[in-house]
C-alpha cells in the first residue's frame, strides 16, 4: 500500500516540476491518478483481509485515520495534477 502512494506522490512531484518549466506534463498526472487509485484500492484490500480475518482491532485502530488520511491526499493528489490541466488550457 505505501508503496502505491510513494509512486503517486513522486510522480505529482515530477509533475509539479515539468509544469514549472513548462513541459508537458500528461503521462506524469496519468501516472500519479492512476497510483493514487492503486494505492486506494490496496487500502481497501488490507481492510477486506482484516474483515475476513476478525481483526477487528486493527479495524477500530487503523481505519479511521487511514480513511482520512486518504481523503485528504486524494484530494490534495487532484488537485495538484488539476493545476497542471487548467494551467495548459
Amino acid at each position: 500500500m505505501d508503496d502505491w502512494g510513494a509512486i503517486a506522490a513522486a510522480a505529482t512531484l515530477c509533475n509539479v516540476i515539468w509544469m514549472v518549466r513548462g513541459k508537458d506534463t500528461k503521462w506524469f498526472r496519468f501516472i500519479s491518478l492512476s497510483f493514487t487509485a492503486l494505492a486506494l484500492c490496496a487500502c481497501y484490500g488490507v481492510n477486506a483481509k482484516w474483515v475476513s480475518d476478525g481483526d477487528w482491532s486493527a479495524l477500530l485502530d487503523v481505519t479511521p485515520t487511514v480513511a482520512n488520511c486518504l481523503w485528504v491526499c486524494t484530494v490534495i493528489s487532484i488537485a495538484i495534477n488539476g493545476v497542471s490541466l487548467l494551467k495548459k488550457s
